[in-house]
């Protein structure tokens, strides 16, 4: 094979097969699980039953992968949503309050449309669940592009302020009457998501999520909208320069993010719980952060993202049981992809500079 060949060849699997985001992402999470291993054994337990306690209780049968599948949801959504947001060059980190105001929302406008038809009711809550999210981030959208604010701070603050306006609501006037509990009546039939697998709790939410990351994926790299939302994320200045309209671009960054977190609320509500409570997320809108990271800010690399997080947390529990092993290693171990991911960029420099200085 001649090197021009062999060239092309290197260069098509580099760019189709195993992109180099992809294999850095990979690697990034094999010397997390390394390194988790090692304090596994530092312990004194054994890293391999725990690893295979774990990924056997969330992968290992019917029920453990539905589970997996059911917390994919949420986390996919605000990962995708947050990936599209930073594409933008917004660095919108309110999806767990964005979730919490979609979930309200769905969940009310499903109580007003009790006894209606399915078909009219599902899509009215998600359509509600998306609209409050994408206004609940407008609100950081105008302090960012009117006030200059900073969207870092603005999003985390949202957060706070949403989730305790949802408590309000819970214990004041969505409250179920028949209950002392913080939340809402339970939702009738017809706003609910179909069951996809009998015997478990995996609902519809998946189908549409595996929808939204495929319209997302063909949107990012396959439209001029997607183009433009990359050239503005990339180089605000050269792209208003060529005549791109900035504002728009980060406009859409908001209100996607918004949206698909809003719909992360709508799945929880008209999936797992069926109505809407106070403590809605254990934090999906923050792990989702890490999960937009580890797909490379790709909406089809942040769903394969979200299967592993949400496998890690559903085995967890179990890997504690059958290994001894705190649960709170799995903590530990997103936050050392993080820190790789971070760092992945450095570490060659630093290795280059040492190699320099020592000759």
């Amino acid at each position: 094979m001649s090197e021009s060949a062999s060239a092309a060849a290197i260069g098509f699997a580099r760019r189709w097969l195993l992109p180099r985001s992809v294999l850095s992402g990979m690697l990034c999470v094999l010397a997390a699980f390394a390194i988790g291993a090692l304090l596994i054994a530092a312990i004194g337990r054994d890293p391999v039953l725990a690893y295979l306690s774990l990924f056997e209780a969330s992968l290992g049968s019917t029920n453990g992968l539905a589970e997996t599948a059911i917390r994919t949801v949420p986390l996919a959504f605000c990962g995708i949503g947050i990936a599209l947001a930073f594409r933008a060059g917004v660095f919108n980190v309110g999806a767990e309050g964005q979730l919490f105001i979609g979930g309200v929302a769905a969940a009310w406008m499903g109580l007003q449309l009790g006894g209606q038809p399915q078909w009219l009711v599902l899509p009215a809550m998600a359509l509600a669940a998306a609209v409050a999210g994408a206004g609940w981030s407008a609100i950081a959208g105008v302090l960012k592009l009117k006030f200059r604010a900073d969207e870092l701070i603005t999003t985390i603050m949202l957060n706070y302020i949403a989730i305790y306006f949802v408590g309000y609501l819970l214990h004041g006037p969505l409250q179920d009457p028949g209950s002392p509990l913080a939340r809402t009546a339970r939702l009738a039939a017809e706003a609910r998501l179909p069951m996809l697998l009998e015997g478990t709790r995996l609902h519809a939410g998946l189908l549409l999520v595996v929808v939204v990351a495929i319209v997302a994926q063909v949107f990012l790299w396959r439209s001029v909208a997607g183009f433009r939302l990359r050239a503005v994320g990339h180089n605000a200045r050269a792209a208003e320069n060529t005549g791109m309209n900035v504002k728009a671009a980060l406009w859409t960054g908001f209100l996607i993010c918004g949206a698909l977190s809003g719909l992360a609320g709508f799945s929880e509500v008209a999936g797992v719980q069926r109505r809407m409570i106070e403590n809605l997320s254990p934090g999906f809108g923050y792990t989702a952060i890490i999960v937009a990271l580890l797909g490379q800010t790709n909406p089809l690399g942040v769903l394969a993202a979200a299967v592993l997080f949400a496998a890690l947390q559903i085995g967890s529990t179990t890997m504690e049981s059958a290994a001894g092993v705190p649960s709170a290693l799995t903590t530990v171990i997103q936050a050392l992809v993080v820190l790789l991911l971070i760092g992945q960029n450095a570490l060659p420099r630093l290795f280059r500079r040492r190699a320099v200085v020592g000759s």
